[in-house]
């Protein structure tokens, strides 16, 4: 690609490298799509029609052209990324000569500590889901799974027969960018998913007009989706008593996380669980862990802010 390339053709490019070479997932790739046409719009009105005429300037216009449009710090942030990554694919394909990017600041994010749930909390929703009948044994297993393992929701749903080695209680799962990790299961989990496919599964499977190999099957005997066990999480929550806003599948994702840390476990050894690539994503549960700690202090400790209130 030349630097006589337009900024439309550089995009396409991009993307079709993102997805094919990079095996970025199709959620990434549209959103990389919408902030990269927002960038092309602006370059057009600018004048900018080839990749090669984009300066600095055409840049820090973009991003407070962004924030002019109300955009969050955050949505900002990820365009920018976007930016820098068609722009650095570019330059290896030498269809621009300097980085315009140089310089370029990104907004400052607050990074918000994600929402957990108690122990407790937890335990009550994985009772909640323990009614008698094949979804009720497909609902508890899904959780006992999520909480357990700290798989995200995309990983349990896709998660197939062949990838569950029951004697040496693994699961070999496929995260984002089509990467593949090892994820062991705890006994609890392994016991409601032994239950599950001996006396849950086969039901369901009856309804199918099709053979699936997906682990979670829905009443019609298809694959679980993730707006289906979402909705079913909602119910669950009530039937707890835990408030269905507070809950999701990426909560008890979280909640594993935290639970784990608060248990002893090694930061890495959580990273790898959970599939992150960068270990900071990991270490902000460390804050979630201090907070915790902290409430318990104020609220059980003789000096704390909770008992000295309570005993004026």
């Amino acid at each position: 690609m030349a630097e006589s390339a337009t900024v439309d053709a550089a995009v396409d490019a991009f993307l079709a490298h993102a997805a094919v070479e990079r095996g970025l997932s199709p959620r990434t790739i549209e959103a990389y799509g919408r902030d990269l046409a927002r960038l092309a719009a602006h370059l057009a009105k600018a004048g900018v029609r080839r990749v090669g005429g984009l300066r600095h300037e055409h840049l820090t216009g973009f991003v407070r052209a962004l924030e002019a449009a109300g955009l969050s710090a955050r949505s900002r942030a990820r365009a920018l990324v976007a930016v820098r990554r068609m722009l650095r694919h570019a330059g290896a394909v030498g269809a621009i000569g300097d980085d315009p990017t140089r310089g370029l600041s990104s907004p400052r994010l607050e990074r918000a500590l994600p929402r957990v749930l108690r122990p407790d909390e937890s335990v009550a929703l994985i009772e909640a889901a323990r009614v008698e009948g094949p979804l009720g044994l497909r609902d508890c297993a899904m959780l006992e799974m999520l909480y357990g393992s700290g798989l995200r929701v995309s990983e349990l749903v896709t998660l197939v027969l062949g990838a569950v080695d029951r004697r040496a209680g693994l699961l070999r799962v496929t995260g984002k960018g089509s990467k593949e990790r090892i994820v062991p299961i705890g006994e609890p989990a392994l016991l409601a998913l032994d239950d599950y496919l001996a006396e849950g599964r086969p039901v369901l499977a009856r309804a199918a007009t099709r053979v699936v190999d997906t682990v979670f099957l829905s009443r019609r005997g298809s694959a679980m989706t993730r707006q289906n066990f979402f909705q079913r999480l909602k119910g669950i929550a009530r039937s707890a008593g835990v408030p269905s806003e507070r809950v999701s599948p990426h909560v008890l994702r979280h909640a594993f996380a935290t639970d784990l840390l608060e248990g002893g476990a090694d930061l890495r050894a959580v990273q790898s669980m959970l599939g992150h690539s960068d270990l900071s994503t990991t270490q902000i549960y460390t804050h979630v862990s201090r907070g915790r700690l902290r409430s318990t202090v104020e609220e059980r400790h003789p000096r704390g802010a909770g008992r000295r209130a309570g005993s004026r």
